[in-house]
């Protein structure tokens, strides 16, 4: 069974029961650390060749762990790579360890590779695992030097010929094929969104996130409506236009609308994603310590973008609507000043008391415009919004706020699926006092040091109009973090899989 790639012309195939090692030259054998590890390791040694005794001295399955052995040709490949998972690993555990090995073994991995799934080295998560190692296997080959001048290596597993061959047992195959193409279809759209993200912000003024939407939509298939300038203010989103007050690049609107033809009675979600492409904190500047990270500030709308595209590649049968204001945040003359009131598209009046609680300025607006033109039954927001979110959870969760149990539970559940990790915070309305203003109707932060983050959320649910199914997921620490990629941090692609999982969920 083939399945081609359009985009990079990369094959997938799938053999069914099959021996491996025919048109390939190396094979990856996933392998967890559980009880039955000897038992597999057995069925390795009789395949290769190799002594038992070797092999379970040698290899432990340890996460990340890999172990090369090297065969005769007519064994199960040329080079048999064991690939620790570690005990009882999650899917995102296996896509690390995927992802790591293809970025370790990038210059020498041929150009055909399989890999080994018939050797009861899978328990019942079979498509789970198929969907994250393709997943791993194609994020692992990521170059984040994409601006670096010097000829790059044409690495022979990076090249658009490249074979991937799947040995699975007799199975569900039409299961083990959209698992496949699940995976792929995630790591072409994550590839994408680490591009957007790490991109520095003199490559990607708001008209670029834009132009990327549009040929997303006109690609896939979904509606895509840019307001420029001179629209915004026409539609009155006055929240978004005091913020890019400082900028001499103009700010846009991104509107974006999936609905299958045919869909009838299907929910109505609402995504809507904070765009700040770089944030100086305007008047209200930033310490110049790590500044330079604040090109990342757009990792929700990366996310929202990124869900919009994936979700019309798999063709879920949900009507999906995704809304991004996009500006930076700058300093000039004529940027907003601690002390200002301004308008919003809600109609609702802000006191500015720091210019660098920005980003829920223009989500304000993004908020209101979805409540008002789409009414969805769902309504998430995503931002990069606080450092308190990142001194609470560090760079492994981002914060969960919402009202809704339900929702709350089907978000968390996605979360879990995907090792996205998201935790639920208080929404109590005793914080609305913190953000009470005397001359307009709410002022945008508390101005005190803690709380930060529940405050930015109370300032959200202002803008919501008590919409009952409504969450806000504040990933400042995890839109970018520490990887192979890179010796800084760079973009991990949060939220993409998150949303989507949670969109399957439901029409599921």
């Amino acid at each position: 069974m083939w399945v081609k790639n359009p985009q990079n012309k990369t094959i997938m195939r799938l053999k069914i029961n099959n021996k491996a090692g025919s048109s390939v030259s190396a094979v990856i054998i996933p392998v967890a650390k559980q009880g039955s590890l000897e038992n597999i390791l057995a069925k390795i040694a009789t395949k290769t060749g190799v002594p038992l005794k070797l092999l379970k001295e040698d290899f432990k399955a340890n996460h990340k762990e890999i172990h090369t052995l090297y065969t005769e040709e007519n064994k199960v490949g040329k080079r048999t790579f064991l690939l620790g998972l570690g005990e009882a690993p999650t899917f995102a555990e296996v896509v690390s360890a995927f992802r790591s090995f293809a970025f370790k073994k990038k210059t020498i991995l041929p150009s055909k590779i399989g890999i080994h799934f018939n050797l009861n080295n899978v328990g019942k998560n079979l498509t789970s695992w198929v969907d994250a190692s393709i997943n791993g296997l194609f994020i692992g080959r990521y170059d984040i030097g994409r601006y670096k001048t010097e000829e790059k290596t044409n690495f022979a597993f990076s090249k658009k010929d490249t074979l991937i061959e799947l040995y699975v047992p007799k199975v569900n195959v039409k299961a083990v094929e959209n698992a496949m193409n699940k995976g792929r279809a995630a790591a072409e759209t994550q590839l994408e969104i680490f591009d957007l993200v790490n991109a520095p912000s003199n490559m990607k003024p708001p008209q670029v996130l834009a132009d990327w939407a549009v040929k997303s939509g006109k690609k896939n298939g979904f509606k895509v409506k840019v307001f420029k300038k001179k629209e915004i203010e026409k539609l009155g989103l006055h929240a978004l236009l005091a913020v890019n007050r400082g900028s001499e690049l103009p700010p846009t609107f991104i509107v974006m609308e999936y609905k299958p033809k045919g869909l009838k009675n299907a929910k109505k979600v609402g995504l809507v994603g904070k765009g700040v492409t770089f944030d100086t904190g305007g008047l209200s500047i930033k310490p110049s310590t790590n500044m330079h990270y604040m090109k990342t500030d757009m990792g929700g709308a990366a996310a929202v973008l990124g869900a919009m595209e994936l979700t019309a590649k798999l063709n879920l049968p949900i009507h999906l609507i995704g809304i991004v204001p996009a500006t930076d945040n700058s300093v000039d003359a004529l940027s907003i000043k601690p002390s200002d009131v301004i308008q919003s598209y809600s109609g609702k009046s802000i006191e500015i008391i720091d210019t660098d609680a920005e980003g829920r300025l223009i989500l304000a607006d993004g908020l209101a415009y979805m409540i008002k033109h789409f009414a969805p039954d769902v309504l998430i927001d995503l931002a990069t919004l606080t450092g308190s979110c990142v001194r609470t959870f560090g760079s492994l969760s981002g914060g969960l706020f919402s009202k809704n149990d339900e929702l709350s539970k089907a978000l968390l559940k996605a979360s879990e699926q995907t090792g996205e990790r998201i935790w639920r915070l208080p929404l109590w309305d005793d914080y609305k006092n913190y953000i009470k203003s005397d001359v307009a109707d709410i002022k945008n932060f508390s101005g005190l040091p803690t709380g930060g983050a529940i405050t930015a959320a109370k300032f959200l649910e202002f803008f919501t109009d008590n919409h009952p199914s409504w969450a806000h997921m504040d990933i400042a620490g995890v839109a970018v973090s520490d990887s192979e990629y890179s010796s800084q941090k760079s973009a991990t692609g949060f939220g993409v899989r998150l949303l989507v999982e949670f969109l399957e969920n439901m029409v599921q």
